[in-house]
């Protein structure tokens, strides 16, 4: 019996190892894309430069000159060294899948410590759920919380910068901390959390719609939408009006039934999760955290693109 426990738990350490690579490659493949994609948008906004100073004087020399010239330090560079500082802590997605990772590892070992890893992740009860249930819980709120962590921030800095992704940020932190009705460890919280309950459900509204689509792109064949039990149903049958998107995408995607007990079932037909159905969300979770990188330099490329033409 210890023989096959140290076997699954090394098996299970090997799988999470997996996942982190799989994901370190995904992500240095968007800094190469955003990297060409960045050097495509110099070499035009050369160009029109040129064209620009061709139509004004009798020759583009002295304009070769100084756009070849290179600069001792850029405007763009100082602001990556700048924002990205600052930017990093608005972001949580590396310790969300190493957390949700560790919930499956927990349960390797025993009941009650994936329910106590899990207690870590999530504000429910965790003392009665089964392993399956445990397992419910991580990869809904892997789905959740990758809007809260990535998505919804780079959307916002994509349109606003810096405060952009700091005021999502700041809402939605104080719906965790605050947006709950009856007693949390002892005090009532319900006054101070309906403002930041109702900014965060404002904020969290369109990315968390991309944050769905996303996930529904990276499982290849997609999910079904419309369909009685696609996703837009299956979406509105959480009381949260955001969080049902990329819980239910993640259930269709999955093909898992997801839920919290005496509240809601999301693809109930289906079977409940296993342990590579949680790898599986960590695969689909990732390809979407690359698609919002991906999507969000694109942005912010075209951006600095329009300011120079």
């Amino acid at each position: 019996t210890a023989s096959r426990l140290a076997d699954a738990e090394r098996r299970a350490q090997q799988i999470i190892e997996e996942a982190k690579g799989r994901a370190n490659e995904e992500a240095n493949k968007i800094v190469a894309a955003a990297r060409d994609e960045a050097e495509q948008q110099t070499v035009r906004a050369r160009e029109a430069l040129r064209e620009q100073g061709a139509s004004s004087r009798d020759g583009v020399g002295w304009l070769d000159a100084s756009v070849h010239e290179p600069p001792e330090f850029n405007e763009a560079w100082a602001a990556v060294l700048l924002l990205g500082p600052a930017l990093k802590p608005l972001f949580a997605w590396a310790l969300l899948r190493d957390e949700v990772a560790g919930v499956e590892l927990a349960l390797k070992q025993s009941l009650a410590a994936g329910r106590e890893r899990l207690a870590r992740l999530v504000s429910r009860e965790v003392a009665a759920l089964d392993s399956a249930q445990v397992r419910e819980s991580a990869i809904e709120s892997l789905a959740e919380n990758l809007n809260d962590s990535l998505v919804a921030p780079l959307f916002w800095f994509a349109l606003f910068g810096l405060p952009g992704a700091a005021a999502y940020r700041y809402a939605n932190t104080a719906d965790a901390m605050w947006g709950y009705r009856g007693l949390r460890h002892g005090q009532h919280w319900e006054w101070a959390g309906k403002w930041a309950a109702r900014a965060d459900d404002v904020l969290s509204w369109l990315p968390a719609r991309v944050t769905a689509m996303l996930l529904a792109a990276a499982n290849g064949g997609g999910v079904p939408l419309r369909s009685p039990g696609g996703l837009w149903a299956q979406a509105r049958l959480t009381p949260s009006p955001n969080g049902g998107w990329p819980m239910a995408a993640m259930a269709l995607a999955v093909g898992v039934r997801l839920g919290k007990p005496g509240a809601y079932q999301l693809n109930a037909a289906a079977r409940a999760p296993r342990a590579a159905d949680t790898l599986r969300a960590l695969q689909l979770a990732a390809r979407a955290a690359v698609g919002a990188v991906l999507a969000a330099a694109l942005v912010l490329a075209g951006t600095a693109a329009g300011s120079l033409a």
